[in-house]
């Protein structure tokens, strides 16, 4: 009902508007008029009375105006927006799904790992067709957030498609206090090669990283592989924080183009005083890899500090702001692009690995659930997995080893 009166609003405008379409208003009050013209209208006639006030059409209506511009600016009411503060610390109740929208699917960015949605087999580019029975077309992006966060212990059902194959399934998902530990799996493998994998960038990462990296350099580690699959990213500043790690002081990590003359282009250069720049490493990535992890993964790979090994990237590159609103509510909207320092634009394109191997989704996903499983996460209950191998991490394992005897024979 509420995405209806928020098209109906959109469609009365553009109606109302269409003699106006070659000519461009000379001032916000020209609008505000045609806008309050239709407000009224609505008010005075739409059928339900009891979706028809003041207040829930302004809602509708600034729902409806920043869904329009892109999948990821929305309004949020006060307990939307405080859900993604708690998002940022790591922290939050629900089934453990980044999702947008894309070309009007609700799409799967990424499960986050230990989470129900992970569990139950939800893979990056999964398709959610409907929410508790409800067609997702018919819910905004915020709406069906909201829909699959919940107290923890409560269901959800989701019927999902997966565009690789076509298998609908649907889900009944039980939901959980999730606590996300961004940092996992720190060890180190044969030859002196470390291996750590990111999960996602929150308040938390880049000293968590710090004090796995220590922990490794302890134990004379070589090389390293980072392991961003599947990470659908997160914090700006927390990629900032996590590449500055492997940069010299200075190195340009990111910089946004917003509207020229408009928003200041903002840079972010590698500072701190930890930097691991003597060792050779690669970055395992893949098309649940977005955002914040296509900033680290862009900007190593332009460096030339990091070898990029898996399949091409989200393409997620946009900032958005989120702007805290009078009443507790905000709006999130987006301000900028993001560009690595070569100038590639991540959005919309995502980052090219250097050397590309593909793997099944859905064999990651078994290596994950078996590694829960092994570690204690995982249910117990569900299937153990088979032996599979990871083509992606036993190449760059080869690939490391390689850079190693060429760093020898030039000694």
């Amino acid at each position: 009902m509420k995405l209806k009166l928020a098209v109906l609003l959109s469609v009365l405008f553009a109606f109302t508007a269409a003699p106006r379409a070659a000519e461009s208003y000379t001032n916000a009050y020209e609008a505000i008029a045609l806008f309050t013209k239709v407000l009224e209208e609505v008010h005075r006639s739409y059928v339900d009375t009891n979706e028809s006030g003041y207040d829930s059409l302004i809602r509708h209506a600034m729902t409806g105006m920043l869904q329009d511009l892109d999948p990821y600016s929305q309004f949020m009411d006060k307990e939307s927006y405080k859900d993604i503060k708690e998002d940022t610390a790591g922290r939050f109740s629900g089934i453990g799904l980044v999702i947008v929208m894309k070309a009007g699917l609700l799409t799967v960015v990424s499960p986050m790992e230990d989470t129900p949605a992970f569990r139950a087999g939800i893979l990056s580019g999964d398709i959610i067709l409907e929410i508790d029975g409800k067609e997702t077309r018919e819910q905004s992006l915020s709406d069906a957030v909201k829909k699959m966060r919940g107290e923890a212990k409560t269901e959800v059902k989701l019927k999902t498609i997966r565009p690789s194959t076509h298998e609908v399934k649907e889900h009944a998902i039980t939901r959980e206090e999730i606590t996300v530990a961004s940092v996992k799996d720190a060890k180190l493998l044969d030859g002196g090669i470390g291996y750590v994998r990111l999960t996602q960038f929150n308040e938390p990462t880049a000293e968590d990283l710090k004090v796995a990296l220590k922990k490794l350099t302890d134990q004379k580690m070589t090389a390293l592989v980072l392991d961003l699959r599947g990470n659908p990213g997160g914090l700006l500043t927390s990629a900032g924080d996590v590449a500055e790690l492997f940069l010299p002081r200075g190195d340009l990590i990111v910089f946004t183009k917003g509207r020229a003359g408009e928003l200041e282009d903002q840079r972010i250069k590698s500072s701190g005083n930890t930097h691991y720049t003597d060792f050779p490493m690669v970055i395992l990535v893949n098309g649940g890899s977005a955002s914040a992890a296509e900033i680290v993964s862009g900007a190593l790979q332009d460096h030339k500090r990091a070898v990029l090994v898996g399949e091409k990237t989200f393409g997620k590159g946009s900032v958005q702001n989120v702007l805290p609103l009078a009443d507790g509510a905000a709006i999130k909207l987006t301000t900028a692009k993001y560009y690595t320092p070569s100038k590639r634009i991540i959005h919309g394109n995502g980052i090219e690995p250097d050397v590309k191997v593909v793997m099944n989704p859905e064999d990651l996903f078994k290596l994950r659930l078996k590694q829960a499983q092994k570690d204690g996460e995982a249910d117990k209950t569900l299937p153990v997995q088979p032996e599979l191998r990871d083509v992606q991490l036993d190449y760059a394992i080869g690939t490391l080893k390689g850079m190693m005897i060429q760093q020898e024979w030039m000694k």
